[in-house]
C-alpha cells in the first residue's frame, strides 16, 4: 500500500475543516476525491504534501509505503515533494511563477532533486516538453507562462510534476479551466502518462462525469468527512449518500471516454 490516511483531522484557528478522513490508495491505483467547493479536497491533499495553510494543525495518520509523514520535519517532507510525490495544482496561470521561463520551472524540481547542472537541467526540460506533446520544445521552453494557452500552461504542469518520475501523483481539478476538448486532450495525456510509469494517480474533482473516465474508486467528501467510498460504477449506479446522487444530479460536463468519444 503507497499512501494511507486515517482518521486525518484538520483545524485552522480553532475550526474543524477535516473530520477524520481515511482512505488508501494502493501501488498503481487511481483513486478520485470528489465534492464540492469547500468540501476538504484540496486540503486533503495538502495535508499529504505536507503544506497546509499557515495557523492549521493536523492529527490523525498519513502513512507513505509505511513511513508517518504527518508530523515529519519539513526538510523530509520537501525531499518527498516532486520526486516520490508529484503535484498538479489547480490553476496553471497562478501556480506558475510570471517571471520565470517554462523550461526553468520544468527542470526545478529535477535540479533540486537530481542535483544536475543547467545545460542538463535545459536538456531535461526540453525532453519532459516533447513528452506531453508540447509544439516546438526546443523554443517553447525559453517562454513564459503568458506566451502559452491554457492548453499548453496544463501540459506545462503536467510535466513539472512528472519530471522526477513519482511514485504518486495528486492531480487537483486540473482540468477545471479548460474547455471541452482541450480537457479531454489533457486527460487522455495524464492517463497515458500515469498508465507508462505505473504510478499512482489522486486525482481531485467536483465533476463525477470527469472523475468517471480517470478513477476506478472515489471518496466522496462534504463539510470535511468522507461521505462514501466505493467503486466508480458503484457510485454511478447505487449511491447510498445524498451527497453523492447530487453529485450525480450536478455532472453537468460531457462524458469523455479514452477514445477521444462523448456521449
Amino acid at each position: 500500500m503507497s499512501l494511507q490516511v486515517n482518521d486525518l483531522v484538520v483545524e485552522i484557528r480553532g475550526k474543524r475543516v477535516l473530520d477524520g478522513v481515511s482512505f488508501e490508495v494502493a501501488d498503481g491505483q487511481r483513486l478520485g476525491l470528489i465534492g464540492e467547493s469547500g468540501s476538504g479536497k484540496s486540503l486533503t491533499a495538502l495535508a499529504v504534501l505536507g503544506l497546509l495553510p499557515e495557523g492549521a494543525t493536523a492529527h490523525g495518520s498519513i502513512r507513505w509505503n509505511g513511513t508517518e509523514v504527518l508530523g515529519m520535519p519539513d526538510r523530509d517532507h520537501a525531499a518527498l515533494r516532486g520526486d516520490e510525490i508529484g503535484m498538479i495544482f489547480q490553476e496553471p496561470r497562478t501556480a506558475l511563477n510570471p517571471i520565470r521561463t517554462v523550461g526553468r520551472q520544468i527542470a526545478e524540481a529535477v535540479r533540486i532533486h537530481e542535483r544536475i547542472g543547467r545545460r542538463e537541467a535545459r536538456q531535461r526540460a526540453v525532453a519532459e516538453a516533447a513528452r506531453v506533446h508540447l509544439p516546438e520544445p526546443q523554443s517553447i521552453v525559453g517562454r513564459y507562462p503568458h506566451q502559452l494557452s491554457g492548453g499548453q500552461r496544463q501540459r506545462v504542469a503536467i510535466a513539472m510534476a512528472l519530471a522526477c518520475r513519482p511514485r504518486l501523483l495528486i492531480a487537483d481539478e486540473p482540468t477545471t479551466a479548460l474547455d471541452v476538448t482541450i480537457q479531454a486532450e489533457v486527460l487522455r495525456l495524464l492517463l497515458s502518462l500515469v498508465a507508462e510509469h505505473g504510478m499512482s494517480l489522486v486525482f481531485i474533482t467536483h465533476d463525477l462525469a470527469v472523475l468517471s473516465q480517470v478513477a476506478t474508486h472515489g471518496v466522496v467528501l462534504d463539510e470535511g468527512r468522507v461521505v462514501e467510498s466505493a467503486p466508480i460504477e458503484t457510485l454511478l449506479g447505487e449511491p447510498s449518500s445524498p451527497v453523492t446522487r447530487a453529485l450525480l444530479r450536478d455532472a453537468t460536463a460531457t462524458l469523455w471516454r479514452p477514445d477521444g468519444s462523448a456521449s
